[in-house]
């Protein structure tokens, strides 16, 4: 028995079977590349579902959270500390907008989005306690807390954890007139993902979320875009409402906020909205802690200089160029996505996305399948030109065999 195979036997043994992974033991990782327990490398193009958009143990990140543990990392918010107030300014102004409030997992920043619109609804817009109305689009994924799971049409994510919590309204994604008949007076948002990553990477029609962004407006209804997936450079632009020009009234960031060395998650909005809470009225222990803040500073600051954004503009370019040659040849129905990010749905006739998943695994690729035959792309964005087409190769070669 090889280490891997050990390592994977122990891991089945005592560990709920909640996930189940490719059976491959990540042993080592630097930018885009891992290693497994027996030495094998594998180009990763999944990057953590996002949260790697940087790569692997990047040194600005890791040196940041090196020189952070050397001093502090954690106070709870019973206390401030030197890195808590950059932290909240600077995520701000990379938003464009004027308030923060941290959390830990994009679970946890969704459930406040949630807390914060419905308190919104009650204090400001004078919604009657108890009837606010938030608006979701089918297809969606947030998390997979219970409140999160009730307005999931996911039924792997949703059977079995009911009673379900009430308050949320399904539309069709991409539908503007059926958003538009689903709002009412006592709706207070519209959440929703720009591009809908574990849905297979849906991008919606041209003008959707400029068209959800006047319509909320028009209303007095907020508009938040979980950008957990396709925010912080994955799409070429910061964020992918950008591709509109849209600016909503709401983000949700999580995943690659945290530089994929420590989970980091926040709501960012303005004075108005987030202005809401009075103290003892929501918190988290962990959230905004000193080592999170000072990785998620460097992670803004390497957002700055608009880099990776550019990176995954031009090699997003060249991934949906060379992927949608497979288009037509039998075995790829379809190719969607933005920028480093892709969804490649593939004929059932030469098999499911986990095979396919597999037979990529065995040639030292990594990706993760989604509903069935549709397999995602989504490498870290430092991924070379040439590993990236060194990646598309395998594919290509699987496609065929």
């Amino acid at each position: 028995m090889s280490t891997s195979e050990r390592l994977i036997a122990a891991s089945e043994a005592r560990s709920a079977h909640n996930y189940h992974p490719l059976p491959v033991v990540v042993a080592a990782a630097e930018g885009a590349w891992v290693t497994d327990a027996d030495g094998r490398r594998y180009l990763d193009m999944l990057a953590g579902y996002s949260a790697l958009n940087f790569g692997h143990r990047n040194q600005r990140l890791i040196d940041a959270a090196k020189a952070q543990l050397d001093r502090v990392t954690l106070t709870s918010r019973a206390f401030y500390h030197d890195r808590f107030g950059d932290f909240c300014e600077q995520l701000a102004e990379l938003c464009g907008m004027e308030m923060v409030l941290p959390m830990n997992t994009g679970a946890e920043a969704v459930e406040t989005a949630v807390k914060t619109a419905r308190k919104w609804g009650y204090r400001s817009k004078g919604v009657p306690d108890g009837q606010a109305k938030i608006i979701v689009a089918d297809n969606n994924f947030h998390g997979r807390t219970t409140t999160i799971v009730s307005f999931s049409t996911d039924a792997e994510a949703r059977a079995d954890y009911g009673p379900y919590t009430p308050g949320f309204e399904i539309v069709p994604f991409g539908d503007l007139a059926a958003l538009d008949a689903a709002v009412d007076d006592n709706t207070v948002a519209v959440l929703m993902e720009p591009i809908q990553g574990e849905a297979g990477v849906l991008v919606p029609p041209s003008g959707y979320l400029a068209g959800v962004r006047e319509l909320t407006r028009s209303r007095n209804v907020l508009m938040i875009a979980d950008e957990i997936q396709s925010g912080l450079g994955r799409t070429g632009a910061t964020f992918a409402c950008e591709h509109e020009g849209v600016h909503p009234d709401m983000y949700v960031l999580g995943k690659a906020l945290g530089g994929g060395v420590v989970p980091v998650s926040a709501v960012v909005s303005s004075r108005d909205v987030l202005g809401v809470f009075k103290p003892g009225e929501h918190g988290s222990t962990f959230g905004g802690n000193p080592l999170a803040c000072a990785v998620a500073l460097e992670v803004i600051a390497m957002l700055r200089t608009g880099e990776y954004q550019q990176r995954a503009k031009e090699l997003g370019e060249h991934l949906h160029h060379e992927l949608g040659v497979f288009v037509g040849g039998g075995a790829v129905r379809e190719v969607r996505g933005r920028g480093l990010w892709a969804g490649v749905d593939i004929d059932p006739a030469h098999g499911s996305g986990r095979e396919l998943s597999e037979k990529l695994m065995d040639r030292g690729v990594l990706v993760k399948d989604t509903h069935g035959s549709t397999i995602r792309i989504a490498p870290p964005l430092v991924v070379t030109k040439e590993d990236l087409d060194w990646g598309l190769e395998q594919l290509d070669a699987v496609l065929r065999g």
